[in-house]
């Protein structure tokens, strides 16, 4: 059996070394996991990604990634797991991750690269937070879409009581929850 690589791709705009809460979530749910579990937490805003341009229907592949976008793609072929940690922003995807997602067209088309068969059956999971649970559940949709067109694993995601910094913690439910959830999916 293949160890055990989870990718945390935090989506979140705040300035780094500020975490919300939907990291401090997904921190405290990756706190439970074995040692011996691999992890990589990239920040996607300070991945510097170049805006994509979309030339599936006119040059038809992209070049070789570079820079920011090739530690991304080298990091998702890496990984066994892909976690979204994405808090709600206007009931949606954050722009680092949705330009992220973006990007996935044009690996979709790199020679070589093989990305769609190479993602099949890796486990998408998804960790969010929000004034109420409702307000994740486009972001939520969105994601099981992306992760149903790429033949991945669309795992329960994750969803605790959002607001000012630190508001999380006094989700019990979601702070308990968050201990076990990691675990309790494994295969």
């Amino acid at each position: 059996m293949m160890d055990r690589h989870l990718l945390f791709l935090v989506a979140s705009s705040r300035a780094a070394g500020h975490m919300g809460n939907t990291e401090a979530l997904a921190r405290h749910a990756a706190q439970a996991l074995p040692a011996s579990t691999r992890q990589t937490w990239l920040r996607l805003a300070d991945l510097a990604l170049p805006p994509f341009v979309d030339v599936r229907h006119t040059v038809g592949q992209y070049p070789p990634p570079e820079g920011g976008l090739k530690t991304l793609a080298d990091a998702l072929l890496d990984c066994t797991d892909l976690v979204a940690v994405s808090p709600v922003y206007w009931f949606s995807i954050p722009a680092p991750l949705k330009l992220a997602l973006d990007h996935w067209s044009g690996l979709l088309r790199v020679p070589g690269l093989d990305f769609k068969a190479r993602m099949a059956g890796k486990r998408f999971w998804a960790v969010s937070t929000s004034g109420n649970r409702a307000k994740a559940q486009p972001q939520f949709d969105s994601l099981a879409l992306c992760a149903e067109f790429m033949g991945m694993r669309w795992m329960p995601p994750l969803w605790g009581a959002g607001g000012a910094p630190g508001a999380v913690q006094g989700d019990a439910a979601a702070w308990q929850a968050a201990a076990q959830w990691l675990l309790s999916h494994d295969a």
